[in-house]
């Protein structure tokens, strides 16, 4: 019964974070517009730069992930955990790394110079791709290869006991796996993609390269046109709602079955051009997601010494938040980590994070400044955001934690807080230091809510870094990056590791 309570509890305060302040726009939107030629450029740009990113980052994980799945080399273990490091890089640095690299003046275009062509600009339409792939690349890769390592080594070995050629194989069993995973990898990267902001901010290249959330942003920053802000977010909405229910429909096949957790080798895997192949595609992959990275710690690395104060700042700043918005998240998530929980927290990613943190500012203006309580607003934000992935983590464990000990601390006659501090808590230690390692990653990058209501006093610092990129202090800012991209990775890395560390089985 109390952790029931404590459920109903958490799941009010969510509700009530995320209805108040849609209501709050709602009603201060009242009657709203139609939309406006700029509205259906951004509607255009959005739908066009999330398909495109979407398709290339899936096209592009198939032959990643096959080879990944067939091939076993030294670091391997090692390689597959790099893959998912951009999905937790601050977005602010991940730019900032592509730009080094396919920038006016970056490695790319200093060798097309060299051979005498032109130079390419990374700005538009094709930089915002060029970013989404580079983020969500490596999300789709991890999920068709868990698919590929779903296939059962026994329906392998009995395809090379009936003689199936490698064509015939990929029909039998690749295709239909393909078929099942791929199309919900398209959606998640979709849905991601229609909320882009910070990557439209930065690499747009001008008012026709402005997605729905960047148009949210101008509306409210520059115009305070909340009604065409509400308009924007609503369309937003109904796209995301119906891509999620296309993924389920198509997602619908059938799996493999259960096999014996054997892993046997296949036989067509020895060709020499197979093997070439694979690892044309494992290094391609490597270098497109590690070189961004190195070009950040090598440019800036040497200007993190001489940063400004205000830099440093922010950087409390980002710390604070990100420190409350993972406590806060984590105390949802535990409490939520259910089924009805899961569909809740999916609500707070749905809706535009911008809309909601106008509606917590129209909410507490008659109480207080809304400017002075930037980084509580956006801590509540963030918290909201990462709350789908930290309950997505912690719900199979939550779960049969239950199943397996709730009806032994009955009959011992355990006291609810006994429960959660002796049993509960303990065996969920695991998967809550990585959600909340994640969160705090997440949290510490983010560059969104901040942007509308932060003052010069108020900065986190990928709101500083970007503010610097503006001023073209390139060096500080890349020393700013590499402040944020190691303040982030520890943090991630010390949540995670304190929740491997003794933790009980």
């Amino acid at each position: 019964m109390a952790a029931r309570a404590v459920a109903i509890i958490a799941a009010l305060a969510v509700a009530g974070l995320i209805l108040g302040p849609v209501a709050a726009v709602l009603a201060r939107a009242g009657d709203m517009p139609v939309p406006g030629p700029a509205d259906w450029q951004a509607l255009r740009f959005t739908l066009t730069q999330a398909i495109l990113s979407a398709g290339a980052s899936v096209a592009l994980a198939v032959p990643t992930a096959r080879a990944l799945a067939r091939r076993r080399f030294p670091g391997r273990g090692l390689l597959i955990t790099l893959l998912g490091a951009p999905f937790i890089l601050p977005t602010i640095v991940a730019v900032l790394g592509l730009l080094a690299v396919f920038g006016n003046k970056g490695l790319l275009n200093l060798a097309l110079g060299g051979l005498g062509v032109p130079p390419m600009s990374i700005y538009g339409l094709h930089g915002v791709v060029l970013a989404h792939v580079f983020f969500n690349l490596p999300l789709a890769t991890r999920m068709i290869l868990q698919g590929w390592l779903a296939i059962p080594s026994e329906r392998l070995r009995l395809a090379a006991s009936l003689g199936l050629s490698p064509v015939q194989v990929f029909r039998a069993l690749e295709l239909p796996m393909l078929q099942r995973i791929t199309p919900q990898a398209f959606v998640v990267i979709f849905v991601i993609c229609l909320s882009s902001f910070a990557v439209a901010l930065t690499l747009g290249g001008g008012p026709r390269s402005t997605t729905l959330e960047l148009a949210i942003y101008q509306s409210l920053r520059f115009d305070f046109d909340i009604a065409r802000a509400a308009m924007l977010a609503l369309v937003q909405l109904a796209i995301a709602l119906t891509a999620g229910s296309v993924a389920l429909w198509l997602g619908r096949a059938p799996g493999f079955g259960v096999g014996l957790d054997r892993d046997l080798p296949r036989w067509e895997d020895g060709a020499l051009t197979r093997v070439l192949l694979d690892t044309l595609w494992i290094v391609a992959a490597t270098l497109f997601l590690l070189t961004p990275l190195a070009m950040v710690v090598w440019n800036g690395i040497g200007a993190v010494l001489t940063l400004p104060a205000q830099v440093w700042q922010a950087a409390l700043h980002s710390l604070g938040v990100a420190l409350a918005s993972t406590l806060l998240c984590m105390i949802w998530a535990t409490a939520l980590a259910n089924r009805m929980g899961e569909w809740l927290a999916l609500a707070g990613i749905a809706l535009s994070p911008l809309v909601l943190g106008i509606g917590l500012f129209l909410l507490v203006r008659p109480f207080a400044n809304p400017f002075d309580l930037a980084l509580v607003v956006t801590a509540l934000i963030n918290a909201l955001v990462s709350l789908p992935f930290a309950v997505r983590i912690l719900r199979p464990e939550s779960e049969a934690i239950r199943t397996d000990h709730i009806r032994l601390a009955q009959a011992l006659g355990l006291s609810p807080g006994v429960w959660v501090t002796r049993v509960f808590l303990p065996r969920l230690r695991r998967p809550l230091g990585f959600a909340a390692g994640l969160t705090a990653a997440l949290s510490m990058g983010d560059l969104g809510v901040i942007a509308l209501f932060a003052d010069p006093d108020h900065a986190t610092l990928p709101l500083q870094i970007y503010r610097l990129m503006g001023a073209y202090r390139m060096d500080q800012a890349a020393g700013a990056a590499v402040l944020l991209l190691g303040l982030s990775l520890g943090l991630f890395w010390l949540f995670d590791r304190g929740g491997r560390a003794d933790a009980a089985t």
